[in-house]
């Protein structure tokens, strides 16, 4: 039996399984490849917040990664929560020989508003981390943590994309559904664009959008497909999952990462 293309994420725990390492490994599973994590903190967390974070030691990172791509191997990482300078700096030298794209969430702000990346990371995320990815996928949140620039129209959104891209990324997809109206997203190489549109669902249960959307823009990538079509299918499976969000505890429920499944047992 042919086994299934193989990610790997490097992230943080999410005790509530909305975001994070849990939501990663459902959407790839549930997208049909093999997923593996390289766990980087752990919090505790649930509907209403993050109760508390703690990141693993730079070993603990290091020696998770080589377990994996030393015998298993990549066909397509993405990184998500990294917490400080030295985790950045890690996983950014991990990743530095490796033949498989890197999908890069710079996460830095939970969906309650806490923080997961310490300030002075930033500077590690810009320098280090963005010029290996193959994709980066930040919210207008991280936009303006990461280049300064407030975002509040499409053409901001344009301006972001060229100023994260002089950071070295091959590809950069500005998130905009902060902003009012239907959910846009932008990809862009600096030579082509590509504007994605969907509707937007009323539906406050959208815990773990960013952690979903990238894992499966990996997993497309993985699977072999180029960039902005593994976006394209990324946009459409977070896009339901989103609409289908579910309450969970007296908070912000997740996404639902198993849409697809539970649509084909109905049938």
């Amino acid at each position: 039996m042919t086994a299934p293309p193989r990610v790997l994420t490097i992230a943080g725990s999410d005790s509530g399984g909305g975001a994070g390492i849990q939501a990663d490994l459902k959407t790839m599973l549930a997208l049909g490849a093999h997923g593996m994590s390289v766990i980087t903190a752990v919090t505790a967390q649930n509907s209403v917040g993050v109760q508390g974070a703690w990141e693993l030691p730079a070993e603990a990172v290091r020696a998770q990664y080589r377990s994996v791509v030393d015998d298993i191997g990549v066909q397509a990482v993405k990184t998500g929560m990294l917490a400080s300078p030295t985790l950045v700096t890690t996983v950014a030298e991990l990743l530095t020989d490796v033949a498989a794209p890197v999908v890069v969430d710079p996460v830095s702000v939970s969906k309650h508003g806490d923080r997961l990346l310490a300030d002075d990371a930033l500077d590690a995320v810009r320098t280090r981390l963005l010029p290996l990815a193959t994709v980066t996928t930040p919210n207008l949140d991280e936009v303006a943590e990461l280049t300064g620039l407030r975002v509040t129209d499409e053409p901001g959104m344009r301006r972001a994309a060229e100023h994260l891209l002089s950071y070295g990324p091959r590809w950069v997809l500005v998130k905009g559904g902060h902003l009012p109206g239907a959910a846009v997203d932008l990809l862009t190489d600096g030579r082509s664009e590509h504007w994605l549109r969907a509707e937007r669902h009323d539906n406050r249960h959208a815990h773990g959008t960013g952690c979903t959307l990238a894992s499966a823009v990996a997993v497309g990538l993985a699977q072999g497909l180029p960039v902005p079509e593994a976006v394209r299918r990324a946009k459409e499976y977070v896009t339901a999952a989103i609409a289908t969000g579910f309450a969970l505890g007296s908070g912000i429920g997740p996404v639902d990462h198993g849409w697809r499944l539970r649509e084909l047992g109905e049938r």
